[in-house]
């Protein structure tokens, strides 16, 4: 039985290739969405923060973004602030994000997928730096 699950995706981000990785691992394609190149609508970036039980601040990308320049380490800076920064600066955006039938979830470290995929992972797996994840009969190295 097919799978959906979503994956808000950044191919140069490395934590974002592992999970993708280990969702094919499972067995699963997913929708990949590249979200640099097609960001989410307000409304449902809005409803993956809500459904992941985060807040907009702990969604947001520090490294390697415009961040600092934008003041965003300004606690008094409201929910719907920061939604708006990251609306106009998709790069704000932390990764990756997965939305799966178990749930959405930003899967930092990437290991945190396994999570939310409802199959087990077909054999093993390393993450781009060698750190093996799941041992070759598809179970998670603790």
């Amino acid at each position: 039985m097919p799978v959906d699950i979503v994956i808000y995706h950044n191919p140069e981000c490395g934590t974002s290739r592992n999970a993708l990785a280990m969702i094919r691992n499972a067995g699963i394609e997913p929708h990949v969405v590249e979200y640099l190149k097609t960001p989410p609508s307000r409304a449902l970036l809005v409803e993956l923060i809500d459904r992941a039980g985060i807040a907009p601040r702990e969604l947001l990308r520090e490294k390697g973004t415009p961040y600092a320049e934008l003041g965003l380490g300004d606690t008094s800076k409201s929910d719907d602030a920061l939604v708006d920064a990251m609306m106009a600066h998709p790069i704000l955006i932390n990764r990756p994000l997965v939305v799966s039938p178990l749930g959405v979830k930003l899967c930092r470290p990437s290991e945190a997928v396994l999570d939310l995929l409802p199959s087990d992972q077909l054999g093993a797996f390393a993450k781009e730096d060698g750190e093996q994840v799941v041992d070759a009969s598809g179970q998670r190295v603790v």
